[in-house]
Parts: C-alpha cells; sequence; structure tokens
C-alpha cells in the first residue's frame, strides 16, 4: 500500500510540475521581455537596427532568452513521458479480464487524445493531431450481401459522403444479388472521387464455411477475417465497417488515426460496450475468450501490410480451431475469433476511443460513452432489431439515421475542390450534352432533364428465378393481378401487342379490392368505383371502351386515338418513354402513341383490371396547373415531338399531327 501511495505522489508531482512550468516559463518570458520597465520585441522582423535602444547587449540577453526557451519545451517533453510512463504503469489500466470504466481518454479534445494514446501503449504529443493529405484516398471494405444489406449500406454510404473531404475507395465484399444492386447505384449515382471495387464473396465461402456460426449474420459474418487475402495485396490500410453504421463525422479523422499506430499495432478497436465477454449476462452464458469486455468489430482500422507479414491467416485459423473445440460455434461471428486472437497477442491493438463506435445493442453501456462525450462520431445499430432497440436514447440516434436514410442522394454528386476525378467516359458525355443546351432557353430545365442519369437503386425479393421454357414471362411492374392464358392466347412473345388493362379509380382512401369482375362491375354500379379519370380526362381512356368490357369474354381488339394513355402490358424490347417528358404531362401519350405508330396491336384484356387510389397531388402537376411557362414549354415539347414522328416514319405519322388539331 505504502508503494502504491508513493506512485502516486510522483504522479501527482509530475502532473503538478507540468502544469507549473509552462506558467514559471510565460512570466519569465514576460519579466524578460522589459527592459526599463518598457517591453522589448523578441521578433527578428520587429527590430530595429537603427534605435539606440537596439544594442549588442540587448541583442545578446533575447538570443539567451530563445535559448531558455528551447531548453524549457525540452523539459515539457520529458515530463510528458515521464508522465506517459506513470499512467501507463498505473493499475487501472492493467489489461486483463475485469470490467474496465470508461475513462476520460474516451473525451474529446486534445487533452483527452493525449490520454486515449496513454492507454493505447501510445505517447502523444500535446495538441498533435495526425493529418490526411488533400487529395489522398481512402479505403473503406465492407461486407454486404443480399437484398437487405444492399439497403443499409446505401445510407452508411450516404453519411460518409456527406461528411468527406477525400477521394474515397469503396472494396465491397459482396454476393451477386448485392453486387447487381450496389453496381447499378454507383453506375448511375457518377459521384466525382469515388471509386468501387466488388469481390465475389460467394468465391470466399470456402475460407469460412468450416466455422459453425450463430449470428444473424450466417457466414458472411465471417468474411472480414479473409480480408489480407480478398484486398489487394498492394493495399496497406484499409477502414472496415459493418453495414448497420451511420457517421456524423468526417471518415478522414479516423483515417488519420492509422498515424499514432506503434510497434506491432495493426487492429484498431473500440471496446465493446456490453458485459457480453465478462460471461454475467445470464446463467451459464459461456462467452469466447477475450481481454476484459473484449472488443466490437462494427469499426476496424487494419494495417494489411503488417498483417500480412505477420501470417495473420495462420494465426486466426490455429486460434479459431483451437477455441472451437470448446466452444463448438461462434455466437457473434467474426468478432469472437478477432478477440481470441487479441487475448493471446494483445499487442496488436491499438484502442480507439469509444466514440468511434457508439454501440446501440439490446445489453449497451454506450451511455457510458456518450454520457461524457458530446462529439460522436460513428452510430453503430449492432442489434438484431436494429431502429426498434431499446434504448431511452434511442430515437435521438434513431432520427440521425433517417436524415441519411431519406436524403437525396443527387446532392451528393459534388466535385471536390483541387482533387481531380478520375476520367468517366458516361460523365464526360453527359457534361458534353448538357453544355450545348441554351441555358437561356425558357425551357431549359425540360431540356436539360432529357439527359439526367436517375440515381437508380434496384430492389427486389429473393426468388430462385427459372426461364419459361415458351418464352412466356411476365414481370409485373405494377401491383395488379394477371392471368397468363392470355399472354400464350395472343402470342405476345411473338407479335407485335400492347395489352390494355382497364383502369378504374375510387375515391375512397379505404377499399376492399374486388376478387373478381362481377364484384368490381357491382362496385361500379354502386358508384363506389368509376371508370379512370372519367370525370376530368375522359379522352385517356375512352378507347378502352367500357362498354364493351363489362361483358366480354374474349380480348378485344381497339383503335389508337388521339391523348390516348392505357396501361399495358408489353414485350420488355418495346419503344422505350421518350425521356423529354419528365414530371407531368404526355409521357404514356407519347408511348402509346409510339407503339401504334411501330404497329403495334392494341387488345384489351376481358378479366384483367387496376384500380387507382387516391393520394396527394404531385409537384409536378401542381406546378402544370399553376404556371402558365410550364404549360407552354410541355406545348413546345409536344410539337417537337410530333416533328421527330414525321421524319421517322413519313406519311404514316401524318395521322397524329391531324388528330391532335382536330381535339
Amino acid at each position: 500500500m505504502l508503494g502504491v501511495c508513493r506512485g502516486r505522489r510522483k504522479f501527482l508531482a509530475a502532473s503538478l510540475t507540468l502544469l507549473c512550468i509552462p506558467a514559471i516559463t510565460w512570466l519569465y518570458l514576460f519579466a524578460g521581455s522589459f527592459e526599463d520597465g518598457k517591453p522589448v520585441s523578441l521578433s527578428p522582423l520587429e527590430a530595429q537596427p537603427h534605435s539606440p535602444r537596439y544594442t549588442a547587449s540587448s541583442q545578446r540577453e533575447r538570443e539567451s532568452l530563445e535559448v531558455r526557451v528551447r531548453e524549457v519545451e525540452e523539459e515539457n517533453r520529458a515530463l510528458r513521458r515521464q508522465l506517459s510512463l506513470a499512467q501507463g504503469r498505473s493499475p487501472s489500466h492493467r489489461r486483463g479480464n475485469h470490467s474496465k470504466t470508461y475513462s476520460m481518454e474516451e473525451g474529446t479534445g486534445d487533452s483527452e487524445n493525449l490520454r486515449a494514446g496513454i492507454v493505447a501503449g501510445n505517447s502523444s504529443e500535446c495538441g498533435q493531431q495526425p493529418v490526411v493529405e488533400k487529395c489522398e484516398t481512402i479505403h473503406v471494405a465492407i461486407v454486404c450481401a443480399g437484398y437487405n444489406a444492399s439497403r443499409d449500406v446505401v445510407t452508411l454510404v450516404k453519411s460518409v459522403l456527406f461528411h468527406r473531404r477525400n477521394p474515397l475507395h469503396f472494396h465491397l465484399i459482396a454476393d451477386s444479388i448485392a453486387e447487381q444492386i450496389l453496381a447499378t447505384l454507383f453506375q448511375t449515382w457518377m459521384v466525382p472521387a469515388v471509386r468501387v471495387d466488388f469481390y465475389n464473396a460467394d468465391e470466399l465461402k470456402s475460407e469460412v464455411s468450416w466455422i459453425p456460426n450463430k449470428h444473424y449474420s450466417g457466414i458472411y459474418g465471417l468474411m472480414k477475417l479473409v480480408l489480407t487475402k480478398t484486398l489487394p495485396a498492394n493495399l496497406e490500410r484499409v477502414i472496415v465497417l459493418d453495414t448497420d453504421i451511420t457517421f456524423a463525422t468526417d471518415i478522414a479523422e479516423l483515417w488519420a488515426v492509422f498515424h499514432k499506430f506503434k510497434g506491432q499495432q495493426v487492429l484498431g478497436l473500440v471496446e465493446n460496450q456490453s458485459d457480453w465477454y465478462l460471461g454475467n449476462l445470464w446463467k451459464n452464458h459461456r462467452p469466447w475468450p477475450a481481454l476484459g469486455r473484449g472488443y466490437n468489430t462494427g469499426v476496424i482500422l487494419l494495417l494489411l501490410d503488417k498483417l500480412r507479414k505477420m501470417k495473420w491467416e495462420q494465426m486466426w485459423r490455429l486460434t479459431a480451431e483451437r477455441e472451437l473445440m470448446g466452444m463448438l460455434s461462434t455466437s457473434l461471428a467474426d468478432q469472437d475469433i478477432f478477440n481470441a486472437v487479441i487475448k493471446q497477442n494483445p499487442f496488436l491493438v491499438y484502442q480507439l476511443p469509444c466514440f468511434w463506435n457508439v454501440q446501440l445493442s439490446d445489453h449497451t453501456r454506450s451511455e457510458q460513452c456518450y454520457r461524457d462525450v458530446s462529439d460522436l462520431k460513428v452510430i453503430h445499430w449492432n442489434s438484431p432489431k436494429k431502429l426498434r432497440v431499446k434504448n431511452k436514447h434511442v430515437e435521438f440516434f434513431r432520427n440521425l439515421y433517417l436524415t441519411f436514410l431519406e436524403y437525396d442522394g443527387n446532392l451528393l454528386r459534388r466535385e471536390l475542390f483541387g482533387c481531380p476525378s478520375e476520367t468517366d467516359v458516361n460523365s464526360e458525355n453527359l457534361q458534353k450534352q448538357l453544355s450545348e443546351l441554351d441555358e437561356d432557353d425558357l425551357c431549359y430545365e425540360f431540356r436539360r432533364e432529357r439527359f439526367t442519369v436517375h440515381r437508380t437503386h434496384l430492389y427486389f425479393l429473393h426468388y430462385e428465378y427459372e426461364p419459361a421454357s415458351d418464352n412466356t414471362d411476365v414481370t409485373l411492374v405494377a401491383q395488379l393481378s394477371m392471368d397468363r392464358k392470355s399472354v400464350i392466347q395472343l402470342d405476345l412473345a411473338n407479335t407485335k401487342k400492347a395489352m390494355i388493362v382497364p383502369a378504374f379509380e375510387t375515391l375512397r382512401y379505404r377499399l376492399s379490392f374486388p376478387k373478381s369482375k362481377a364484384e368490381l362491375l357491382s362496385m361500379l354500379d354502386m358508384g363506389t368505383l368509376f371508370t379512370f379519370r372519367y370525370h376530368v380526362w375522359t379522352k385517356g381512356h375512352a378507347p378502352t371502351n367500357f362498354a364493351k368490357w363489362r361483358t366480354a369474354t374474349t380480348p378485344y381488339r381497339v383503335e389508337w386515338e388521339a391523348d390516348f394513355e392505357p396501361y399495358v402490358v408489353v414485350r420488355r424490347d418495346c419503344p422505350e418513354y421518350d425521356r423529354r417528358f419528365v414530371g407531368f404531362g404526355w409521357n404514356k401519350v407519347a408511348h402509346i402513341m409510339e407503339l401504334d405508330a411501330q404497329e403495334y396491336e392494341f387488345i384489351v384484356l376481358p378479366n384483367a383490371y387496376m384500380i387507382h387510389m387516391p393520394h396527394a397531388p404531385s409537384f409536378d402537376i401542381t406546378k402544370f396547373r399553376s404556371n402558365k411557362q410550364y404549360r407552354i414549354c410541355l406545348k413546345t415539347l409536344k410539337e417537337e415531338f410530333q416533328q421527330d414522328m414525321s421524319r421517322r416514319y413519313g406519311f404514316a405519322a401524318l395521322k397524329y399531327l391531324t388528330a391532335e388539331n382536330n381535339s
């Protein structure tokens, strides 16, 4: 006990000395900067050689004073090193299987950064902040598999892009579903200074499939273990993130922490913020071995080059094989194996401050982190319940997540000033087309939209698809029921036919959808349903001939008429919509006109129907109704479209112009 007290007295004396030296130094400087009660400048730029006060004596005093300042600074550095060693030997910071309380090293500011470095086994200069070069590329690796994970990762990416000031290179370990979705997303997103590479997760399954895993992430939750083999051999360092992460700061701040790694430190991790690895959550709870509370692997800094030299692959495999003999399976996927390795090799870890991974798990103690830290940097939804996790502050964190979930990704297409992007052919062509437009044209916004590449995020449910042998597959692009006997009967695969689905509408926000045509006709007679837009835009669907449809039992043909815009089922190789018509007006009308010009037959289906439900007016229809210039531009675009039709189809297109003039 006496030894401990002496150690504390030495520690206190060193602390007081460190605090007092700067004060004494500045008193000395302040007193020494006066001569005869008047201040003397210490800056060579302010010296006055021709002044009588500028003497050889004062010059020597100034030089002597500068030497003394440098000596005091060296003494300060020595005291800091002693203070670091004293804290490093402090019993409260020894490693081992015990509960560690969150202390001041997890705060913010220079002093907190200094303490965090000490706890991690590093000495640090006071106020020294590692910097990231202006255009230095930051590498981020994410394991992403399935359609749900692809949605989560987009929210993560948006939060990173929102704060970033550096080029980014995403390394996505993805299965075929996620790669299809995310490749389309990034190709259409066209964010400057962002590169994306994909690595086939299915090819990595054999590397980890031998490990039994109970975690909900399944086999993909183990793939961070093989990143040293998966990522390019020339990649030296990477930030590894789970998909359920939200950034609240510039990721460059985290990248800069790599500069603090010392010695054999190759993993940057935040301590686990629950009692999971302490083994006291419930009776007979038996977790994998870990150092104290263990570490959470939702955010990892990996020094890949050093890990490869240490034979990381062999290290984690041997550890996993040994522990699985007793544990039989992992409960927290890769995190269990990382912690078991760290338990045997604690020198591998640089402990990140808690704010780099605030964990909102079911048994979280993260409040002990953000209670003391106002500048949270990374939020981790590491509970299977995700946004529904029970936490008294969850509303605050949920709002942060929802902000990026709903954020318009197009707003993130901003250039990084002074950082050249890689040449993108699609982007260059787009810029060339846009530059040819006349910005003084009153319809410029309409014409610009024609060339706009819209950010596209595919989303679909998993389905084991097998193409039909007779080539009669149908993709439903709306929520409706469709009888395939029609597809085969009308030989849709080999003929030019557009099958019309009669459209109806209701003014009620709640409706029991009719289960048969007979039930629909009954609702039509009772006034619960109406033919679509009969009271606003009759011409749009009148050619469907609803009177004939009521009694029809077989498909029947109808002719094109001006302003006809039915909902149709067509082959996927049909003409596309004309991209000049965006917003409200003439998009479907122009498409049906194009189908007619290409000699498609319009066939009404006798037993199919769809119902339009009421909703608030769109922004574009509001502009159409209130803005005269909007209507003028739409009329101009219609005339240009008809002129294009005449050039493409010649005399056959004359009927469209005639019909328009007569309508």
